[in-house]
C-alpha cells in the first residue's frame, strides 16, 4: 500500500547534504540534485533578451528590453543576487554583450552605436568613443583580452586598443568600412609558443637542453625561445551578402570565400586551423586556413533540419557540430566519422510528447549537454565516461545517456553553460534562472529512509510497514534526519519536524536554531552551539545542556546509534553520551583524537555502534579531503585499531584475514581498493559487531578521461563489511561492487543494506542478487549469508549472524553451534554456497548431505580428481547454482578446458567459442562441432552447417544432416565446390547408377581413379587410358593395367604398370615375355630387390653381362658386381664400383681392387681405396715408391685419431713421423708442421717450419708450443732477418731469448744492437744502454765455462766505460769545451780503442771542434790522422765537406783530390743527408 502526501511549497532548496558536514565533498559527487535560483531583477517587467557567462567568474550578464524604460544591463552572481554597481540603463534596447576572457568586464553594444564597458571589479562603467551611428552587431574581445572589435550594421568595423581596467587607450588600431551589415566575428587564436611550464619543471630536473633554451645568449644554441603571437589579433567576419573576410594583424583584410545565403553560425576549429561555416540553408563547410588566412575548401554537405526557424548551433569535443532548429530533436552531425544522429526526450522521463528544443549547451568538464524546451523543461544527456578508445567504440547515440528533466516554466529560449562552477543559466522569456548542482540528501534510520528527489521534494520510505510518502518542504534545507516517529529537516537557520502520524505526515514543530548539524533520538533533539549540545523538544524548547571546554572544541558532529550519542568536535576530541535514561549521561569521557592517532589529521565523521563500546572515525587531510584511513576505538579496552586502505597486504590488512580454521582464505575476497578512499560508515542499529563503510576511487587517482566516472559508473565504487571484536580485531566479512542502479548507500541493519537508487534506472539482476524492489529511490539488498531466507525471525537472524561471524573469523565448530539446531535448507544451502567462496569443500559435503543434494554429492566426489582445487570447487558452485563463482574459479585455476565445458553446458556457446579461440585451441573444432549439432538439434540448419565448417567435419555432418532434402544436399555440394563433397556425391550418383553424372562429379573432384574404373566398366577403355595418361595417377593407371593384362595386351600392360610405379609388376611380364631391353630400364628404377631379381635373370641367362654387373652394383651387392667383373674383365665397371666403395665395405674387397689399380698403374686410385680399408702403411710406402704428392685431404685421411683403436698410440705417432717426413721431402713444410704436432714432435715441427720462412707462423707456433729450445729457435731465425728495421721483429727476439732462458744469447743479440746503433746511427747513448742490458744478461747467465763468461763481461765493461767516457764527453762539450777535448784525446791513446769506439767519431768531434776556435793547424793535423785511419771514401761520414774545406782554406793549403773523389759508393746502408752532401761536393767547382 502506497500512501502520498504532499505539501507545497515555493522557496526553493539551496542547499542539501549528509548529516555529516565532513562527507559533504565526497558524497556530491555520488547524488546530485540541481537547485535553481531565479535572478533578483530590479525591474521586475523587463524581458530578458541576451544572456552571457564570464568564462571563468560566476558572474552573468542580462540584457533586458523593457516597454516603458528601453534596456538595461545587469551582472548576476552565482544564486541569482544582483550585483547593484553594475546596472546600466538606457532608452533605448542592447544588441549585444561580450565578457572580457578573463577579466570581469563586460561590453554591451546598443541598438544606436554606443558601446559601454562595465568594470565590476573597479565598479567603474567606460564609454568607448563614438564611431557608430547604427546597431552593433559585432562585439567580441580578442583572445589575450588587449583589443575590442566592434562593428555595426552599416559595416563600419573598429578596432581598439583597452587597458587593464577596460579603458580605451590611444585612437583605433583599425577601423573599416565594409559597406554590407557585419554579422559574425571569430578570433583566431595565436598559434602555441613553447610550453614555458614544462620547460621550467624540465630544466630544473636538470634537462640540459631545456636550461640552453632558457639561456638563449649562450653559444651555439640558436634563436630565443618562441613565445608564440602573443597578441592574435587576426580575425574573421562574415556580412550580410554571405561573404567572408580575413582581418590580419597588420590590418590587411582579405577576402576568403562567398556562400549562398547569410551565414547563420562562425566557428573556428583550433586544432586543425580549419573554419566552419553554416548558412541559414544549413549548408555546412569546412576550409583549412593557411597562416596568411586563405581558405581551401575541405567538404561540403547539406545538414537536415528545419529552415526558417531561429537555430541554436555549438561545436562540441573540436569536431561534433549540435544544433537546435525548434524541433523535437537534437541533430548532430560528426565531423571526424562524417555521420549523423538525433537525440529526443524521453516520455518515460517526463518530457511531453511534440515537446520542442530551442537551444542546447555543453559542459565539457561535466560531459553534459542542456538543452532548453518550449514547455520549460531542460534536458540534459551525459556523455558516456571510459577512455576515448571505449568512447569511439560507441555509435553515435549511444555516446549520450537523458538524464531526468528540471522543470522551470515558460518557454526556454536560451540556455547557457558558464564560469569555473559550471552553471548553467536559462532564459525563458519572463526571467533568468540560474542552475546550480549541490548535493543530494539522504538519511537511513530505524527502518525509515529519506531520499532527496528534487530540490523540494522528498522520498520517505517506511520498510516496516513497506509505504512510500512523498514529503515536500518549504525552507532551504541542509540536511535531513528520520526516525521510526519523524522526519526532521533543517538548513542552520531553522529546524522543521514532521510527525509520522499514520499514513500522513503533520508538521510538529518548527523554530528558528542555527545549528549546523541535528541528531534524533526518541522525542530528542540534538543540536550544537559554542562549547555545548543542546537537548530539545520537537517545539526547539532546551530540556538539557550538553557542555564541552575550551579545550574540547565546538561541537561539530553528530551520530545517534541504538541508545548512544556520538558527538565529534572541531578541535578533534569526541566524547560518548548514554541516551537511554531520561537525560543523557556520559558513556565515554572526551577523547582527543590527534593524542590516540597522532599525524593523522582532524576528525571528517565520528560514528559508535549499537552499544557504545566501538567509535569509528574518518580522517579529514590538511586539505579538506578523506584520508585513506579508517580509526576505530574500543571503549572498554581503551585500544586503538587503524585500517588503511593504501596499505600492502602484510602491514595494514593483514587484521583481515579470516582465521586458521580456513587454510588462510577469507571467506570473501578482498578487492584491490590501493586507490580508494572512504566515503561513508556505518554501525548496524542493533548488532555491534557489524561496521559498513563505502569506498570511491580517489579523486587526484584518476585518470584524465575518467574524470566524470565517479559520478556516472558505479564500478569504481565498493561497499565492505566487517566485524570488529575484541579477540579477532577487525574481521573482512563481505565485500561487492555497488550494483549500477544504486546511488549510494545509505545504512545497515541485519539482515540488509540499504541504498538510494539512481533515478529512472530499473532493477538490474534482481532475481541474481536477490535485492527488493521497495519503492522508487531506496533499495535494499540482502547481505550475502542472508540470501534465500527473507524476512527471518529474530531467531534465526541472530543464528546466522553467530555463523556468519564465526565462519569469517574460521572457527568452524562455533560456526556449526550457531545452525545446528536451523532444520532450513536455506540456511544449509546458504552455508555451502559459504564454501565456495572460502572453498571448504569437507564442510560443503556435509552441507549437501543435509540439504539431500544427492546429485551434488556425487559430482562433488567425482571431481576429487582434479588437481586444482579451484576446480574442485567450481563444481560445487555448478551444482549450487553460483554459475558466475564457478566462471571465476575457473578462470583463477586457469582450467579453460573445464570453462569451455561449463560454458556449453550452460548455453553459453559464444563465451564458450571465444574461450576455445583464445585458450582452448586444442578443443576448438570440438566446441565448434558441439555447437552445431546443438544448433541442428534447434533447427537452425544454416547456422549449424556454417559450424560444421568451422570444425572441419563438415564433409560427413552436411550429407547427414540434409540426407532427407537431396536438392538442399546437391545444392550445397555444387556451392561448396569441396572435392571431397563432390567425390561422396559422386558415388552416391553412381550407387543410384546415374553413371553419366556421377562422371561429371568424379572429374569434378579429380578423382581419376574412379573415372578410369567407371569408364572401363562401361567397356570404354580408351578414353581410360587417355585420362591415365594425362592425369599419371598411379591408381588409374594400376587399375587400367590390370584390364590390358587381363586382355593380353602385354605392352600396354608394362606401360601402364610403369606409370603407376607398379615396377614389379612390370618387370614380372618383361621375364615372362622375354622382353629384356624394357627389363632393364624397369629394373633401375625400381627397388634394390628387383634390381638383384633381374641381374640373376641376366646372369643366368649368360648375355649381356654388363648389365648383370651393373644392377648388382645400383643394388649395393657390391661383391657380387666386382666378383662379375673381374669374371669377365670389365674395367670400366670397375672403376665405377671402386668410387661407391667405403670405409663400411669389405676390407679383403677394398684389398682386391687397390691391387687391381696397381698392376694397371692407376696409383691415384688404389691410393684411395689403401686410405678407405685403412691400410695407412701400404699407401705411405706407395706415395714414397711412385713419388705421389701427398695432399691435404690424402694427409688427413691418413691420420688416425686419438680415439681409434685400430692402432697403439705409439703406431699412431710413428705413422705420422712417417707422413710428416715425406711431406718435408716434398716441400710441404706446413703439413709437415702439422703432421709433427699431432705426433707430439714440436721440435722436429718447428724445424719444418723454419724451413718453410713463414715468420707469423713460426712466431704464433713459438708462442703456443712454450718450450725453451723452440723458443730459442725462432729468436735464432728471427735474428737472421732485417730486425733493425722492424721493432716488433726485435721485440719478438727479446722476447723468445728470455721465455727461453738463454740470457748468453739475449747478452749477444743486445751486444749487436749496440754496435749497429754506433755504426748505422752513431747514437752512443743507446749504444751505452744496450750494453749494458747485454752486461745484466751475461752476469745472469749461467754458461758452461765461468773463465769465458768472466773474460766476455770484462770486455764488455771495457766497451762500457770507454762508450762512457766519449758519451760524457760530448755531453760536457757545450759547457766545458776544453775538458771534452781533452777526455777525447785521453780516449785516443788507449788501448784497444777502436774496438768500443771508432776514430772517426773521435777525430771528426775534434776536426769541428778545432775550426769553431779557427785553430786550423790543429784541425788539420787530426784531419791527417783521420785520412790514415779512416778510409778516403768514409772521411765524409764523419766530417763535413764544408768543413773539410775550411781546414785548408784556414793553412792555405788546397784541397787534395784525394778527399773528393769522383764517385761515392757506400757499402753500408747510408741515410739520405751524407748522400746529398757528397753529391754536393762533387758538383762544387
Amino acid at each position: 500500500r502506497v500512501c502520498i502526501s504532499i505539501i507545497y511549497l515555493s522557496i526553493p532548496v539551496r542547499n542539501v547534504c549528509f548529516p555529516c558536514t565532513g562527507l559533504q565533498s565526497v558524497t556530491a559527487s555520488v547524488m546530485a540534485v540541481y537547485v535553481d535560483h531565479r535572478t533578483e531583477a530590479p525591474d521586475s517587467v523587463a524581458s530578458p533578451s541576451h544572456i552571457v557567462w564570464h568564462p571563468l567568474h560566476p558572474l552573468l550578464a542580462v540584457a533586458s528590453i523593457s516597454t516603458a524604460s528601453g534596456g538595461c544591463v545587469d551582472i548576476y552572481l552565482e544564486q541569482g543576487e544582483h550585483v547593484s554597481d553594475a546596472h546600466v540603463e538606457r532608452s533605448f534596447q542592447v544588441a549585444s554583450l561580450s565578457w572580457h576572457p578573463s577579466r570581469p568586464i563586460l561590453a554591451a553594444g546598443w541598438e544606436t552605436g554606443e558601446v559601454v564597458i562595465l568594470n565590476k571589479q573597479e565598479k567603474e562603467h567606460h564609454a568607448v568613443p563614438p564611431n557608430h551611428n547604427a546597431k552593433i552587431t559585432v562585439l567580441n574581445w580578442s583572445t589575450n583580452g588587449t583589443c575590442l572589435v566592434s562593428g555595426d550594421r552599416h559595416g563600419v568595423l573598429v578596432l581598439w586598443r583597452m587597458d587593464q581596467r577596460g579603458r580605451v587607450q590611444g585612437p583605433a588600431l583599425l577601423k573599416q568600412e565594409c559597406g554590407k551589415c557585419l554579422s559574425h566575428c571569430v578570433f583566431r587564436p595565436p598559434p602555441p609558443g613553447e610550453d614555458f611550464v614544462q620547460l621550467a619543471k624540465a630544466a630544473v630536473g636538470g634537462d640540459e637542453k631545456a636550461l640552453d633554451m632558457f639561456n638563449w645568449r649562450k653559444a651555439g644554441t640558436g634563436a630565443p625561445l618562441k613565445m608564440g603571437l602573443q597578441e592574435g589579433l587576426s580575425f574573421f567576419i562574415t556580412l550580410t551578402d554571405g561573404s567572408v573576410h580575413y582581418v590580419s594583424e597588420k590590418g590587411k583584410t582579405r577576402h576568403v570565400l562567398s556562400t549562398d545565403s547569410l551565414v547563420q553560425k562562425l566557428l573556428f576549429m583550433e586544432e586543425r586551423d580549419v573554419l566552419v561555416v553554416i548558412t541559414e540553408n544549413l549548408q555546412l563547410s569546412l576550409h583549412a586556413i593557411t597562416l596568411e588566412g586563405e581558405a581551401e575548401e575541405l567538404m561540403k554537405v547539406k545538414l537536415s533540419g528545419k529552415i526558417g526557424h531561429s537555430a541554436d548551433i555549438i561545436l562540441i569535443d573540436h569536431s561534433l557540430v549540435v544544433t537546435a532548429l525548434g524541433e523535437t530533436v537534437i541533430r548532430f552531425w560528426d565531423l571526424d566519422r562524417d555521420e549523423n544522429y538525433v537525440l529526443s526526450p524521453d516520455v518515460q522521463f517526463g518530457f511531453e510528447g511534440g515537446e520542442c528544443i530551442n537551444c542546447v549547451s555543453y559542459c565539457s568538464a561535466k560531459g553534459l549537454l542542456a538543452a532548453g524546451t518550449n514547455k520549460g523543461r531542460i534536458a540534459m544527456w551525459r556523455k558516456a565516461a571510459g577512455s576515448d578508445q571505449s568512447i569511439r567504440a560507441l555509435e553515435g547515440k549511444e555516446k549520450w545517456k537523458l538524464q531526468a528533466p528540471t522543470e522551470l516554466e515558460g518557454n526556454v529560449i536560451q540556455i547557457k553553460w558558464g564560469s569555473r562552477k559550471n552553471l548553467l543559466a536559462v532564459n525563458n522569456i519572463s526571467s533568468v534562472v540560474i542552475l546550480s548542482e549541490q548535493a543530494m540528501s539522504s538519511h537511513f534510520h530505524q527502518q525509515v529512509a529519506v531520499v532527496q528527489v528534487s530540490p523540494n521534494l522528498f522520498n520517505v520510505t517506511f520498510f516496516s510497514t513497506g509505504t512510500t510518502h512523498s514529503l515536500r518542504v518549504d525552507m532551504n534545507v541542509n540536511g535531513v534526519f528520520a526516525t521510526k516517529d519523524a522526519v526532521v529537516f533543517w538548513n542552520g537557520k531553522q529546524v522543521t519536524v514532521f510527525e509520522c502520524s499514520g499514513d500522513t505526515f503533520r508538521s510538529a514543530g518548527s523554530f528558528l536554531c542555527d545549528s549546523p548539524v541535528l541528531s534524533v533520538h526518541g522525542e530528542n533533539l540534538y543540536t550544537v552551539e559554542p562549547y555545548r549540545v543542546q537537548v530539545r523538544t520537537w517545539q526547539g524548547t532546551v530540556k538539557q545542556l550538553l557542555v564541552f571546554s575550551e579545550a574540547e572544541g565546538n561541537p561539530c558532529l553528530l551520530d545517534v546509534c541504538g541508545n548512544f550519542l556520538a558527538v565529534g568536535t572541531d578541535l578533534a576530541h569526541f566524547k560518548i553520551f548514554d541516551l537511554s535514561r531520561r537525560e543523557a549521561k556520559v558513556h565515554c569521557n572526551s577523547k582527543n583524537f590527534s593524542e590516540l592517532f597522532p599525524g593523522l589529521g582532524g576528525i571528517a565523521s565520528v560514528k559508535c555502534n549499537a552499544n557504545g563500546n566501538k567509535v569509528s572515525i574518518l580522517v579529514s587531510k590538511a586539505d579538506g579531503n578523506i584520508d585513506s584511513k579508517i580509526c576505530f576505538y574500543d571503549v572498554e579496552m581503551d585500544k586503538v585499531t587503524l585500517f588503511d586502505f593504501k596499505a600492502e597486504q602484510g602491514n595494514g590488512r593483514e587484521k583481515l584475514s579470516s582465521g586458521q580454521g580456513i587454510d588462510n582464505r577469507s571467506a570473501v575476497d578482498y578487492p584491490e581498493l590501493h586507490s580508494h578512499i572512504p566515503a561513508c560508515h556505518f554501525w548496524d542499529q542493533s548488532e555491534p559487531r557489524l561496521f559498513v563503510c563505502e569506498a570511491i576511487l580517489e579523486t587526484g587517482l584518476q585518470y584524465p578521461d575518467q574524470k566524470k566516472k565517479q559520478t556516472e559508473s558505479t564500478m569504481d565504487v565498493w561497499i565492505i563489511s566487517f566485524f570488529s571484536t575484541e579477540e579477532h580485531g577487525l574481521l573482512l566479512q563481505d565485500s561487492f561492487p555497488l550494483p549500477s542502479s544504486y546511488q549510494v548507500l545509505l545504512g545497515i541493519e541485519v539482515p540488509h543494506y540499504y541504498f538510494a537508487k539512481k533515478p529512472g534506472e530499473a532493477e538490474k539482476g534482481q532475481a541474481e542478487s536477490g535485492s527488493i524492489k521497495v519503492s522508487q529511490m531506496v533499495a535494499r539488498r540482502p547481505m550475502r549469508d542472508f540470501i534465500g531466507l527473507g524476512d527471518c525471525d529474530k531467531t534465526t537472524r541472530d543464528a546466522m549472524l553467530n555463523f556468519s561471524f564465526y565462519l569469517t573469523a574460521g572457527d568452524m565448530d562455533e560456526a556449526f553451534k550457531s545452525i545446528k539446531l536451523i532444520k532450513s535448507e536455506a540456511v544449509w544451502e546458504s552455508m555451502a554456497r559459504m564454501c565456495v567462496k572460502t572453498q571448504r569443500l569437507d564442510v560443503a559435503k556435509i552441507c549437501l548431505g543435509n540439504m539431500g543434494h544427492a546429485r551434488g554429492a556425487k559430482a562433488l566426489r567425482e571431481a576429487e580428481q582434479e588437481p586444482e582445487q579451484e576446480a574442485r570447487v567450481a563444481v560445487l558452485a555448478i551444482q549450487l547454482g553460483m554459475l558466475e563463482d564457478a566462471e571465476r574459479l575457473y578462470k583463477a585455476c586457469k582450467r579453460y578446458d573445464l570453462l569451455n565445458k561449463f560454458y556449453q553446458a550452460s548455453n553459453q556457446w559464444q563465451k564458450a567459442i571465444e574461450t576455445a579461440e583464445a585458450h582452448d585451441r586444442v578443443h576448438l573444432r570440438t566446441t565448434y562441432y558441439n555447437y552445431a549439432k546443438h544448433l541442428e538439434a534447434s533447427g537452425e540448419h544454416s547456422l549449424a552447417l556454417a559450424h560444421y565448417e568451422k570444425s572441419d567435419t563438415h564433409r560427413f555432418e552436411v550429407p547427414r544432416m540434409l540426407s532427407e532434402d537431396l536438392q538442399a544436399l546437391e545444392n550445397y555440394v555444387n556451392k561448396m565446390k569441396d572435392k571431397s563433397l563432390w567425390k561422396w556425391w559422386a558415388q552416391y550418383l553412381e550407387s543410384q547408377s546415374d553413371m553419366e553424372s556421377a562422371l561429371k562429379y568424379y572429374a569434378l573432384a579429380q578423382d581419376y581413379f574412379s573415372l578410369v574404373r567407371v569408364h572401363c566398366f562401361q567397356g570404354n577403355i580408351q578414353k581410360a587410358a587417355e585420362i591415365a595418361n594425362e592425369t599419371g595417377n598411379w591408381a588409374a593407371s594400376y587399375h587400367l593395367a590390370r584390364q590390358y593384362e587381363s586382355q593380353d595386351e602385354i605392352k600396354q600392360a608394362v606401360h601402364f604398370y610403369t606409370r603407376a610405379q607398379a615396377f614389379n609388376n612390370a618387370i614380372r611380364l618383361c621375364k615372362e615375355n622375354n622382353l629384356d631391353d624394357q627389363l632393364m630400364n624397369l629394373a633401375l628404377l625400381s627397388s634394390p630387390e628387383d634390381m638383384i631379381e633381374a641381374a640373376c635373370y641376366y646372369e643366368e641367362k649368360g648375355e649381356q653381362m654388363d648389365r648383370a654387373v651393373m644392377l648388382y652394383h645400383k643394388a649395393g651387392h657390391f661383391s657380387k658386381a666386382l666378383e662379375l667383373a673381374f669374371a669377365t674383365q670389365q674395367f670400366g665397371a670397375l672403376q665405377l664400383i671402386a668410387e661407391d666403395l667405403d670405409e663400411h665395405s669389405d676390407p679383403a674387397l677394398l684389398a682386391r681392387c687397390s691391387d687391381f689399380f696397381i698392376e694397371h698403374a692407376q696409383y691415384e686410385k688404389a691410393m684411395e681405396l689403401l686410405l678407405t680399408a685403412k691400410k695407412y702403411r701400404e699407401a705411405l710406402q706407395l706415395c714414397l715408391k711412385q713419388n705421389l704428392t701427398i695432399t691435404e685431404e690424402m694427409a688427413e685421411k691418413m691420420t688416425v685419431s686419438k680415439d681409434s683403436k685400430d692402432l697403439s698410440e705409439e703406431s699412431r705417432r710413428e705413422l705420422l713421423e712417417q707422413i710428416a717426413d715425406c711431406c718435408v721431402r716434398q716441400g710441404n713444410y706446413h703439413m709437415a708442421t702439422k703432421k709433427y704436432t699431432q705426433a707430439g714432435n714440436k721440435l722436429k715441427a718447428m724445424r719444418a717450419l723454419l724451413k718453410s720462412g713463414d715468420t707469423e707462423k713460426i712466431v704464433f707456433f713459438a708462442g703456443v708450443s712454450r718450450q725453451r729450445e723452440i723458443y730459442i729457435m725462432a729468436a735464432n731465425y728471427l735474428q737472421s732477418l732485417d730486425w733493425c728495421k722492424d721493432p716488433e721483429i726485435m721485440k719478438n727476439i727479446i722476447s723468445f731469448y728470455t721465455k727461453g732462458r738463454a740470457l748468453d744469447l739475449l747478452a749477444g743479440f743486445y751486444d749487436a744492437c749496440a754496435q749497429v746503433e754506433i755504426d748505422e746511427y752513431q747514437n752512443y747513448e743507446k749504444a751505452q744502454g744496450a750494453l749494458t742490458e747485454a752486461y745484466k744478461c751475461l752476469s745472469k747467465a749461467k754458461t758452461r765455462s765461468p773463465l769465458e763468461q768472466e773474460s766476455k763481461l770484462a770486455l764488455l765493461q771495457s766497451k762500457m766505460t770507454l762508450i762512457k767516457r766519449f758519451v760524457h764527453a760530448r755531453r760536457v762539450y757545450s759547457e766545458d769545451p776544453k775538458e771534452a777535448v781533452r777526455q777525447c784525446e785521453l780516449l785516443l791513446a788507449e788501448q784497444d780503442f777502436d774496438n768500443a769506439i771508432r776514430h772517426g767519431d773521435v777525430l771528426g768531434f775534434l776536426v769541428e771542434h778545432y775550426v769553431q776556435v779557427e785553430d786550423f793547424h790543429m784541425a788539420y793535423r787530426y784531419l791527417e790522422e783521420m785520412q790514415k785511419r779512416v778510409p778516403p771514401m768514409s772521411l765524409s761520414y764523419y766530417v763535413t765537406q764544408q768543413t773539410i774545406e775550411a781546414v785548408h782554406r784556414g793553412v792555405g793549403i788546397p784541397v787534395s783530390q784525394t778527399l773528393v773523389p769522383e764517385e761515392i759508393r757506400h757499402s753500408s746502408v747510408e741515410n739520405k743527408e751524407v748522400e746529398e752532401e757528397v753529391a754536393d761536393e762533387v758538383e762544387d767547382p
